[in-house]
């Protein structure tokens, strides 16, 4: 099995494209439900962890700036690193990803060893 990053993209920043706090609320039951799913199948290589919404970015002259980043319209929600034979397995994997029902994307990225 191999190791592969997924990382969860989606616009956090429009108006327009922000759930509702019901729709959040069920959306954040079918990500338990999703991450249940994979525990359940063996496919995380880590333990599944929450991470903050905010965070810095580090540019090539040494300056620091706050996140979430003004600059881009789709920021990082979240990542996670999961066992998987091949690239298609883990885009079927991916495929599952609630960030999708969000109209968001997974980067998906294999380590390497």
């Amino acid at each position: 099995m191999n190791e592969f990053l997924l990382v969860f993209r989606r616009d956090y920043k429009t108006r327009e494209q922000q759930p509702s706090p019901e729709e959040l609320q069920a959306h954040l039951r079918r990500w338990r439900e999703w991450f249940n799913t994979l525990t359940a199948e063996d496919r995380l290589a880590r333990p599944a962890q929450p991470w903050e919404g905010k965070g810095k970015v580090l540019k090539h002259d040494k300056s620091v700036t706050d996140g979430p980043y003004a600059e881009i319209k789709e920021s990082i929600g979240g990542l996670v690193i999961i066992k998987a034979a091949d690239y298609d397995e883990a885009v079927e994997i991916a495929k599952g990803s609630p960030i999708l029902e969000l109209g968001g994307t997974v980067e998906i990225r294999m380590a390497a060893l």
